[in-house]
């Protein structure tokens, strides 16, 4: 399979994202080195072939768009993962944890329909390949503490400041 990548300067730092051909994003962060999100992707979705691009076309306008305050801008846009059952519709539910009202991982469980299953939901937040486009940044631990984020949690921290101040930089 071929794959195509780009990165793009944020106001957080360098994000570099995967597609395949049909423009899916396989993988996303907050790294300028690729081989940063290879290493996440699934084995049956991981690319024989990556080739760079300065412009992924319609997702690199989303995620412009998304750090320039239009926090729905990556909504649309398609993503590709594999896995199991409950993580597969674990990613599902991500999508749908609205920009500015994040959620505890207990409340993500009951939202991915296992409540008791807050480890599982805890590591579909830590498996997820395609950050942003399924937004595990928006899921927190009891009382507001950040927990962990691949990316580092200063960019945590910034993204969710930029979600809740409603996409208007401080």
């Amino acid at each position: 399979m071929i794959a195509y990548w780009s990165t793009q300067d944020t106001p957080v730092g360098a994000f570099t994202t995967v597609v395949d051909s049909e423009g899916a994003v396989l993988a996303s962060g907050w790294t300028a080195e690729v081989a940063d999100l290879t290493s996440v992707i699934a084995s049956p979705l991981r690319p024989g072939t990556l080739n760079r691009h300065t412009d992924l076309g319609i997702v690199t306008k989303a995620v412009s768009r998304y750090h320039d305050g239009e926090l729905d801008a990556v909504d649309e846009i398609p993503v590709r993962q594999k896995s199991g059952a409950f993580l597969q519709h674990a990613w599902d539910v991500l999508r749908t944890v609205p920009a500015g009202n994040p959620v505890t991982y207990s409340e993500f469980a009951v939202l991915a329909g296992r409540p008791a299953a807050v480890r599982a939901a805890a590591s579909a937040c830590a498996r997820n390949a395609a950050a942003l486009f399924v937004p595990c940044h928006r899921v927190l631990r009891i009382g507001g503490a950040l927990g962990g984020f691949r990316w580092g949690l200063d960019v945590k921290r910034w993204l969710l400041d930029h979600e809740s101040s409603s996409g208007h930089e401080d």
